[in-house]
C-alpha cells in the first residue's frame, strides 16, 4: 500500500525553498499535520485496549440459560459455544419434538404441546475437553425471556438494503464468531418493500398483490428463501413495518392491511416484527391532544394478530418512548418498546448521544421484566453510517475506546435488547471485543430478567446496579467527566453487607474482596464494571 510521508525538520532544514513557495510548503505541512492527527484519533477509536481475554481452545457454552417458546410452535435455537472446532453436541432432557444436530449445535423442531419448565443439559466436547450448561426451555405465553440479540441493517444500509446485504451479514454473523456469544437475529429494518410512486424499477411497482398482501420490491426477490436461508444458519429472521400507510423511509406500511401482513410475515418465516410509528402520526390528533388509546391502537392490533400465526414472533414497538409506552407496551402483547427517539441523530453535547438516550432509557427500571424489555435503540460502534446523511459512506465511529466499553456496559446493565447496527463486513478485533465477551453479555442475559437501578446521576459521575439470579451484583460506575476520577460506591447504598469478592467483567478476573464499599480510579467517559458476590467464609 503506498503511504505518504511527512519530511523531518531535520530533513527540511536542508532544503533551499524560494520565498515565493514557503506559503505553499506552510499549508502542505498543515494539511500533513492535521491529517496525521485526525489518522491518530481514527485509530485510538478503533485500536484501544482489548480488555476481553479471547476465548480458549476449550468449549464453553455461552448465551441465556432460560428461553421461552409458545406450544406447538416451530423452534429453532442455536447452541452458543465458543472452542476448537470440530465440537460435538448432546443434550439431556431434551423434549421429544425437538431434535439436536450434534455438529452444528442447533436445535429445531416443534415447541411442545404442554405448558411448562423443561430443564435440559446441554454439553459440547472437543479434543481439549467437555462443558455442560443448564438450559431451560419454557413454554407458555411469553416469549423472548431474556434480551434479544442480532443485528439490525438500518445504520449501515438504510434504504440501499437487499437480499444479499442480509445473506452476508448471517454468515458474516457465524464466521465472526458472533453468533457463539449468542447473537441470533439478522433483521430487515425499513426498505424492503415497494415504494408507492417511484419511478426506480428496483423499488416501485404495485405495493400489495391479488390478495391484498404487501410485495418485497425486487431487491428482495424472494423472501420466504432469504429467511430460510437465515434459518439454515441456525439464526432468526426479523423485518419491518409500519402501522401507518408509509414507513418512515416512504415505502408501504400495513395500515389498512394488518392481517394480511402478519400472515404473510408468518408465512415467509421471519420471526421478529419491528413496527415503527412512522406515518401513523397523520391518522391521529397532533401531539398534545392524543390520548393512550391513540398511541397504543394499532400496536394492540398488530400484537393480537401475530400472537394467531402460526409461528413466535417477537414484537417491537418502535414509536420512541411516546405516550408512555413503557407503562402499557405488555398490554398490547410487545416484548420490547423503544423509551427515546433515535440514537444515531441523538446530538453530541458534552457526552455523546448514547448518554443522553441511556440516563432516559434508565428512568424506566421498574417496567422490565422477562419478555418486557425497555429499548434504547442499538449498539453503533465499528464502522458506521451518518443518520443525517445517507448517502455518506459508513466509517469509524468516533467514540473513545472507553467510551464504547462505557456504551455496552450500560446497555447491558438496562437488560437492553442487544442488537449491533454497524458494518458486518469489516468487523474489527475491537469491535469484537466490545460485542462479544461472554462474561458482559451474561449480565445482559441473565434469567432473573431486572433492569439495573439508577444509584447515583449527576453531572460527573453516573452508577447502575443490577441484581442478579445468582444473588450477586452487577455494578457499573461511569464517570461523566473529561479527567480520570476516583470513584465509590457503599454497601448501604447496595443493600449489601460484609465481604464482598470483586469480579473485574471486562477483564473476566477476580481483582480482590472489599468491605463497606468499592472504590476504583475511572477513565475519563469510562467506566468500572464489575460484578460483587458475598464472600464465603
Amino acid at each position: 500500500m503506498y503511504q505518504r510521508s511527512t519530511p523531518s525538520l531535520s530533513t527540511l532544514r536542508k532544503i533551499r525553498i524560494p520565498a515565493t513557495q514557503w506559503r505553499a510548503v506552510a499549508k502542505f505541512l498543515r494539511f500533513a499535520l492535521t491529517t496525521t492527527f485526525l489518522h491518530a484519533v481514527a485509530a485510538s477509536a478503533s485500536g484501544g485496549p482489548i480488555l476481553t481475554p479471547k476465548p480458549g481452545p476449550q468449549p464453553k457454552i455461552n448465551g441465556p440459560t432460560v428461553y421461552g417458546a409458545r406450544r406447538g410452535k416451530p423452534f429453532l435455537y442455536r447452541i452458543p459455544c465458543t472452542g476448537q472446532r470440530p465440537l460435538q453436541f448432546s443434550a439431556t432432557g431434551l423434549p421429544a419434538s425437538l431434535t439436536l444436530n450434534n455438529e452444528t449445535g442447533i436445535i429445531e423442531g416443534l415447541a411442545p404441546q404442554v405448558d411448562g419448565s423443561y430443564p435440559v443439559i446441554l454439553k459440547a466436547t472437543n479434543r481439549k475437553g467437555t462443558v455442560t450448561r443448564k438450559f431451560i426451555i419454557v413454554v407458555g405465553d411469553r416469549i423472548a425471556l431474556t434480551p434479544p440479540m442480532g443485528w439490525n441493517d438500518w445504520y449501515t444500509h438504510y434504504d440501499r438494503v437487499t437480499d444479499a446485504v442480509m445473506r452476508d451479514a448471517a454468515n458474516a454473523m457465524v464466521a465472526s464468531g458472533m453468533a457463539d456469544f449468542g447473537y441470533q437475529y439478522v433483521n430487515i429494518d425499513d426498505a424492503w418493500m415497494v415504494k408507492p410512486g417511484s419511478d426506480d424499477p428496483m423499488l416501485g411497482g404495485a405495493p400489495r398483490d391479488a390478495d391484498g398482501a404487501i410485495r418485497p420490491n425486487r431487491r428482495f426477490p424472494d423472501m420466504k428463501a432469504l429467511a430460510a436461508y437465515i434459518h439454515s444458519k441456525g439464526l432468526k429472521a426479523g423485518l419491518y413495518s409500519s402501522p401507518g400507510p408509509l414507513t418512515c423511509a416512504e415505502f408501504a406500511g400495513s395500515y389498512q392491511h394488518e392481517k394480511a401482513d402478519a400472515q404473510k410475515f408468518a408465512d415467509w418465516g421471519f420471526d421478529f416484527l419491528k413496527y415503527d410509528w412512522c406515518s401513523y402520526g397523520s391518522l391521529v390528533p397532533p401531539k398534545g391532544h392524543r390520548t393512550t388509546e391513540d398511541y397504543n391502537k394499532p400496536y394492540t392490533l398488530m400484537g393480537n394478530l401475530l400472537k394467531e400465526q402460526s409461528r413466535d414472533i417477537v414484537f417491537n414497538l418502535c414509536q420512541y418512548g411516546q405516550g408512555d409506552v413503557w407503562s402499557w407496551g405488555d398490554s398490547v402483547g410487545a416484548n420490547s418498546w423503544r423509551t427515546t427517539g433515535d440514537l444515531g441523530i441523538e446530538p453530541r453535547t458534552s457526552l455523546p448521544g448514547f448518554y443522553t438516550v441511556g440516563f432516559a432509557n434508565a428512568r424506566h427500571a421498574d417496567f422490565a421484566a422477562p419478555g418486557l424489555w425497555n429499548d434504547p435503540d442499538y449498539i453503533l460502534i465499528g464502522n458506521i453510517g451518518n443518520a443525517h446523511d445517507f448517502v455518506q459512506p459508513a466509517k469509524l465511529t468516533d467514540l473513545t475506546p472507553d467510551e464504547q466499553y462505557s456504551y455496552m456496559s450500560m446497555w447491558v446493565l438496562m437488560a437492553s435488547p442487544l442488537f449491533f447496527s454497524g458494518d458486518m463486513s469489516k468487523l474489527d478485533p475491537f469491535t469484537l471485543n466490545i460485542l462479544c465477551n461472554s462474561e458482559v453479555i451474561d449480565i445482559d442475559q441473565d434469567a432473573l430478567g431486572r433492569q439495573a437501578q439508577v444509584i447515583a446521576k449527576n453531572d460527573s459521575e453516573f452508577i447502575l446496579a443490577k441484581p442478579m439470579a445468582d444473588g450477586s451484583l452487577a455494578l457499573g460506575l461511569f464517570n461523566l467527566g473529561r479527567e480520570e476520577k476516583k470513584m465509590s460506591v457503599e454497601w448501604n447504598q447496595l443493600g449489601l453487607a460484609g465481604t464482598q469478592t470483586v469480579r473485574d467483567v471486562w477483564r473476566q478476573k477476580n481483582i480482590g474482596h472489599s468491605e463497606g464499599q468499592y472504590a476504583t480510579t475511572v477513565n475519563p467517559h469510562g467506566v468500572a464494571l464489575v460484578r460483587l458476590s458475598e464472600t464465603s467464609k
